[in-house]
């Protein structure tokens, strides 16, 4: 069991690198949502059923994580899913026509729902050992990571076919796995606990408020996840199809909402320390109510761009508190839960508002985004007073 503090911070670099990974391949395939689309020729009804497959495959393969890793633990599913995930990313080019992109995306998602509960629920465990609110952080690199993953499309986007695009990062993500993989092969989870922070190891029956209160947590997952995959799905579209973006400036858009996420986790930590959970989740909700309202409705391409990074300040730190105070009361069955309400936010995201796309329009169904923020704010005041810091 690793205990020393070379031990943890080896850990928590191994983890953080997972976190950027998983950032970067998904960053890196949705920049590349309108040429696959244009590929497929599909309308926005049916790109939005396609990308159902991504936060199905998610949800599905959610709480089965959850009990994967009680068994085998955290690492082995981190590292096994690190795989599946790499792989896939190179799937979509490889498809044309809508039905078979669902398929390849389904598979995509599976690997992205499972990795996420994996290092989420071993980065619980390592919160719990440092004993400070350090979850953001991991959160930052996976912003970061998706940064990186979008500039990076936005720069090749020309140049490289997806096809090749993708394959290089399946490549990449491969030999990522391998270096950071070996780390946590060789590491055991933290599994001491500490006061107010149970084993995580240890089954627990749960009494009907901590069971509400995990509820609670995956509403907010729920809530902030249906906003950052719209704006992963939809927003390069929205930017070249509502303000005639050219494809590399489509791409800079979801950079500039990766990077506003990734200024906000990294000071996620101090935010948290000073202000505690609860007034955290009212300040980040209510920043990406305005902040989407002006990245949907701005008639100019700049003012748009803006209004996508007041938007990922404001729900930077809302899916990290949530799956954090819900793995701190439950332990893994607490992550899995929140993570697979989380991503029932985009299990519903990108069929929601590609059909509101086909009734209304693309930049009115984006405001749906600030609708679901303003919820998470009003849950944040409702249980500010009653959610434990």
């Amino acid at each position: 069991m690793p205990g020393t503090p070379n031990d943890l911070s080896r850990l928590r670099t191994a983890l953080t690198t997972f976190f950027a990974l998983d950032g970067f391949l998904f960053a890196g395939w949705v920049v590349r949502i309108p040429a696959i689309k244009e590929q497929t020729g599909a309308s926005a009804s049916d790109l939005g059923l396609a990308l159902l497959g991504v936060s199905a495959g998610a949800v599905l393969t959610m709480t089965l994580t959850g009990r994967l890793c009680r068994r085998f633990g955290t690492h082995e599913v981190t590292v096994v899913c690190a795989v599946l995930l790499s792989l896939s990313v190179a799937l979509p080019p490889l498809t044309h026509s809508t039905l078979a992109l669902g398929a390849v995306l389904l598979i995509f998602g599976a690997a992205y729902g499972g990795i996420n509960v994996a290092f989420n629920s071993a980065a619980v465990d390592l919160v719990a050992a440092l004993r400070r609110p350090i979850m953001p952080s991991f959160h930052a690199a996976f912003s970061l990571g998706g940064m990186v993953g979008a500039g990076l499309g936005g720069l090749v986007a020309g140049s490289l076919s997806p096809a090749r695009h993708l394959l290089s990062l399946a490549v990449i993500g491969l030999l990522v796995t391998a270096v950071a993989g070996r780390t946590l092969l060789r590491h055991e989870p933290p599994t001491a606990a500490s006061p107010g922070h149970p084993a995580k190891d240890t089954p627990r029956r749960l009494d009907s408020r901590t069971r509400g209160l995990v509820i609670v947590f995956g509403l907010i997952a729920l809530c902030t996840a249906y906003g950052e995959g719209a704006m992963a799905d939809w927003g390069a579209l929205h930017l070249e199809q509502d303000l005639d973006a050219t494809p590399g400036i489509a791409a800079i858009g979801y950079s500039c909402f990766a990077l506003a996420m990734t200024i906000g986790r990294l000071s996620g930590t101090a935010l948290l320390e000073r202000l505690g959970h609860g007034r955290t989740v009212v300040a980040g909700g209510a920043t990406a109510v305005a902040g989407m309202l002006l990245g949907s409705l701005a008639p100019s391409l700049w003012a748009a761009l803006l209004g996508f990074a007041v938007t990922g300040l404001g729900l930077a730190n809302l899916f990290p508190v949530a799956v954090e105070r819900a793995g701190t009361l439950a332990g893994p069955s607490g992550v899995a839960t929140a993570s697979t309400l989380g991503y029932g936010g985009m299990l519903l995201g990108p069929p929601a508002i590609g059909f509101m796309a086909d009734w209304f329009s693309l930049p009115v169904a984006l405001t749906s985004v600030a609708v679901l923020a303003a919820i998470a704010t009003l849950i944040g005041v409702a249980t500010r007073r009653t959610t434990p810091n």
